[in-house]
């Protein structure tokens, strides 16, 4: 992810908002570090450049700020980004090492994501200590099934059903970086085969 000086940018007042403002009192994406977030994915796409992918998308993070851009609308849009640098990525794969070695590949991250799934409920993660929150173990077990099921069976679920899911969060809860990187793994698995 690329360092920002978020005090180095700002809006033009002359150029209407590329989404919808928040209102009121709620909070959105600080507006002119989303824009120039997607200003440079849209330069590094044009320009096919390596260094940056769907997986710089996928980490993309904004401060919340009043009047800022509408949270899903904006992530809706990040899905859309992220899809097109993966179906490239995958594409240049594809060409450069062939199909049977980029199913390989796909299979052995599956298996990778299954095999930490393949710990038992309540164990699939470290956990926080008692006095610190961590999302909720109940929720991720169940959000975990449906991946495995997903990997193993073909049971459906869709890449943005994984992207969306949110956990609440408990004291001795699993570890967020943990969790967050299986679902980063699976949508990485999910949009290689798409």
């Amino acid at each position: 992810m690329m360092e920002t000086d978020l005090d180095a940018l700002t809006v033009d007042d002359e150029t209407p908002p590329a989404f919808a403002l928040t209102t009121g009192r709620q909070r959105g994406y600080h507006r002119a570090a989303v824009d120039h977030f997607l200003e440079s994915a849209r330069a590094a796409f044009e320009d096919d450049r390596d260094g940056f992918g769907a997986e710089d998308v996928r980490s993309a993070s904004f401060p919340l700020v009043k009047h800022g851009y509408v949270i899903s609308d904006v992530d809706a849009a990040l899905a859309r980004v992220e899809d097109a640098f993966a179906s490239r990525a995958r594409e240049r794969s594809v060409r450069e090492m062939g199909v049977d070695a980029w199913v390989a590949g796909a299979r052995e991250e599956a298996q990778r994501v299954l095999d930490h799934l393949s710990r038992p409920h309540k164990h699939r993660f470290a956990r926080t200590g008692v006095l610190t929150f961590g999302y909720r173990i109940d929720e991720v077990d169940h959000v975990t099934d449906r991946i495995s099921a997903f990997l193993r069976e073909g049971d459906a679920l869709t890449v943005e059903q994984v992207r969306g899911a949110a956990f609440r969060m408990q004291r001795g809860g699993y570890r967020e970086e943990q969790v967050d990187a299986l679902l980063d793994a699976t949508v990485e698995v999910m949009l290689a085969v798409r």
